[in-house]
C-alpha cells in the first residue's frame, strides 16, 4: 500500500515538472478521464491564467461528450474554449482509410495551433503509456504538429491515471472511454455524418438503457453492440428494449458481439486480416 502511494506521489510530482517547464499550455480537452486529469492537475498546477481547455467541436464529438466538458469546466474552475474543427471537409478523412486519426490529429492541431500561438504556450494532449501500443496514427501527426504528451512523458498508464483521479476526487476516475464516434466505422466504409448521428442516437438510447460502457460498430444496416462480458447476458435479457433503442437510430438489425467490449475492435483487420475475414474467406 506504502509502495503503491509512493508511486502515485512519484509520478505526479514527475507531472508538475512537467508542467513547470512547459510553463503555459492548451490542453485538448475531451472530457475523457485522461484529459480531465491532465486538464485539473495542470490548472492547479500553473493557475487557469496559464491554461486554456480546449475541446474539439465537430459531429464526430456526441453532444453529451461537449456537454459533459463545459459542466467539468464549470465544476472545477477551468478556462475553456469549444473550437470547431472542420474534419469533414477533408476527403481523406472522409475516406476512412487506416491513417483517419492522422487526419483528424492534423484538424486538430490546425485549430488548436493558432491559440497556442497567441496563449504563447504549447498544446498537451491526454495520452497514456497504453496508447502507445494500439494503431494510432493520430498521436505521430499531433506531435508532429508540436504538441507534447505530457502523461507519456511521466509514464502515466490508464489504470493510474484512473488511480490518481481518484485519490484527487475527479469524479471522471471511473467515466468510461469514449472514443469519437468516427472509430465505430469501419475503415473503408466512408465517414458521413448521417452515419455518426446513427452511431450517436444509437448509444445515447443504450446509455439511457443503463448501458455505461459499449460501442455500436456501424456495419450498413446491422449495428453490432459491443458491452464488457459480464452484460452480455443483461443485454439477451433485454433484448426487446435494446433492439428497440438501436432500431430507434434507424438501423434494420441488431447483432451482439459475443467477445464483449474492445477498444479499438476494428483496428484488427490491420493486423489479423485473415482473421478477421474469418480466415477462410467464407
Amino acid at each position: 500500500m506504502q509502495a503503491a502511494r509512493t508511486d502515485v506521489d512519484d509520478r505526479l510530482a514527475q507531472l508538475a515538472a512537467v508542467l513547470d517547464e512547459l510553463g503555459r499550455v492548451v490542453v485538448a480537452f475531451s472530457g475523457g478521464a485522461d484529459s480531465a486529469f491532465l486538464a485539473k492537475v495542470a490548472h492547479d498546477r500553473l493557475g487557469a491564467g496559464r491554461v486554456l481547455c480546449a475541446t474539439a467541436v465537430s459531429p464526430s464529438l456526441a453532444a453529451g461528450e461537449q456537454a459533459d466538458c463545459a459542466a467539468l469546466a464549470e465544476e472545477w474552475g477551468l478556462r475553456w474554449t469549444g473550437v470547431p474543427t472542420e474534419e469533414l471537409d477533408d476527403p481523406a478523412y472522409v475516406a476512412n482509410g487506416p491513417d483517419r486519426c492522422a487526419h483528424c490529429k492534423t484538424a486538430l492541431m490546425s485549430a488548436l495551433g493558432p491559440l497556442a500561438a497567441a496563449e504563447g504556450a504549447t498544446v498537451v494532449l491526454g495520452v497514456n503509456v497504453d496508447d502507445l501500443g494500439d494503431h494510432r496514427p493520430g498521436q505521430a501527426a499531433a506531435a508532429a504538429g508540436g504538441a507534447r504528451f505530457p502523461l507519456v512523458e511521466t509514464g502515466f498508464t490508464k489504470a493510474l491515471v484512473r488511480e490518481c483521479s481518484r485519490r484527487l476526487g475527479l469524479r471522471t476516475w471511473d467515466k468510461p472511454a469514449a472514443a469519437c464516434l468516427a472509430s465505430r466505422v469501419p475503415y473503408g466504409t466512408p465517414v458521413a455524418l448521417g452515419i455518426l448521428r446513427s452511431v450517436e442516437e444509437a448509444e445515447a438510447a443504450l446509455h439511457r438503457l443503463g448501458f455505461a460502457e459499449l460501442r455500436v460498430r456501424h456495419h450498413g444496416a446491422v449495428a453490432r453492440l459491443e458491452v464488457p462480458g459480464p452484460e452480455l447476458a443483461s443485454v439477451l435479457e433485454r433484448r426487446v428494449e435494446v433492439v428497440a433503442a438501436v432500431r430507434s437510430a434507424g438501423y434494420v438489425f441488431v447483432a451482439l458481439d459475443l467477445e464483449g467490449f474492445r477498444s479499438g475492435s476494428l483496428n484488427r483487420v490491420l493486423v489479423a486480416p485473415a482473421a478477421a475475414a474469418g480466415g477462410s474467406g467464407r
